[in-house]
């Protein structure tokens, strides 16, 4: 079967693309992978680089493409103690996949013979000449240190391991009334429930599939959002506007075990197809910006900012350990600029 795999650069985002004729039998064995996706503006598919999939499909020699045998005990170990601290999955794929890419550099080195020196090397030898992003240098840190903190018998001295000067990046945010016309695109009201419902209370993308009809508290006016990042638990004012929505949409939809589910009862709604509603309500509004589902958390944020609420209360709507998190909205928050008046107008 003819076909071809390069690494493109897609959304900001390293992916693997594949190339090959119209093809059923590849089609379906490639929509099994994990984190595929079809890029309508691309025409191709496309799947997270990994280093599985480069091995997959033949994107680096085979003899540098695992671990050594060492390696593959001591990250199966670090997977059970990842675990066993109950870190979400998403963190323990991320941790193991970079603490494996960089084991697969020092394949040929005892685990125990690595020392910082090694680490800098890694970083300017790999992550540099591959153009790699600060955020994955950062993720391949935190894997390292805590790896590291779980071995014993190791040279690398932990506080010793910098992380890379993170770039200054301002949240994006919609103005409310392009977040109106977004709300409003759609007439279907199980997908205006979903945006709708992610704004007004400023939700992540992942703790709206996990919402249960039961964390919908209408007599105390709130959503409970369960085990969110970093296993919290927290609670969300629910609009009395976003209340009726949510009856009416029950009224309909009848949900069994998730707030939104898929096609089949009890499915959880996946994160591809709610991405994919927004898209829709885009395109139907003539919104050409890169819009994500995050936007519309930042929106909130920004908007709650500019009506005067307190920046403490806002941390704990969106969930925020830390206040700086939180501070960054200061940046994007027009309220008092606007009121500056340049001295262009003097002129």
């Amino acid at each position: 079967m003819n076909w071809e795999a390069k690494i493109i650069i897609h959304k900001k985002e390293k992916r693997i693309a594949v190339y090959f004729e119209k093809n059923a039998d590849l089609i379906t064995r490639i929509k099994k992978l994990t984190g595929s996706r079809w890029s309508q503006t691309l025409g191709v598919w496309h799947l997270p680089d990994t280093t599985e999939n480069r091995v997959k499909f033949r994107l680096v020699p085979l003899s540098h493409s695992f671990p050594s045998e060492e390696g593959f005990e001591q990250i199966k170990k670090f997977v059970q103690w990842l675990s066993s601290k109950r870190y979400s999955p998403n963190t323990i794929k991320t941790y193991s996949e970079a603490l494996k890419s960089f084991l697969i550099f020092y394949r040929e080195k005892n685990i125990s013979e690595i020392t910082n020196e090694d680490v800098f090397i890694y970083n300017n030898e790999y992550i540099l000449t591959n153009n790699l992003s600060s955020s994955y240098q950062n993720q391949i840190v935190n894997a390292l240190k805590l790896f590291f903190i779980t071995v014993r018998n190791t040279k690398i001295e932990i506080d010793k391991i910098h992380r890379p000067k993170r770039s200054k990046i301002l949240p994006n945010v919609l103005s409310k009334a392009e977040i109106k016309l977004i709300l409003n695109a759609h007439s279907n009201i199980k997908h205006k429930t979903m945006l709708s419902l992610i704004y007004s209370c400023g939700l992540r993308r992942s703790e709206l599939l996990n919402l249960k009809p039961s964390d919908i508290d209408s007599k105390r006016g709130i959503v409970i959002i369960r085990q969110a990042k970093g296993k919290k638990d927290r609670i969300s004012p629910l609009s009395p506007k976003i209340l009726q929505m949510l009856r009416e949409y029950y009224m309909i939809y009848k949900p069994s075990i998730w707030l939104f589910e898929g096609q089949n009862s009890g499915e959880k709604y996946s994160e591809q197809s709610l991405q994919s509603v927004l898209k829709q309500a885009l395109q139907k509004v003539g919104n050409t910006k890169p819009v994500t589902l995050h936007w519309m958390r930042h929106s909130y944020a920004t908007h709650l900012l500019e009506s005067g609420t307190d920046l403490r209360y806002i941390q704990e709507l969106l969930g925020h350990s830390s206040s700086k998190t939180t501070e960054i909205y200061t940046h994007v928050s027009t309220k008092n600029i606007q009121q500056i008046k340049s001295p262009f107008d003097e002129l």
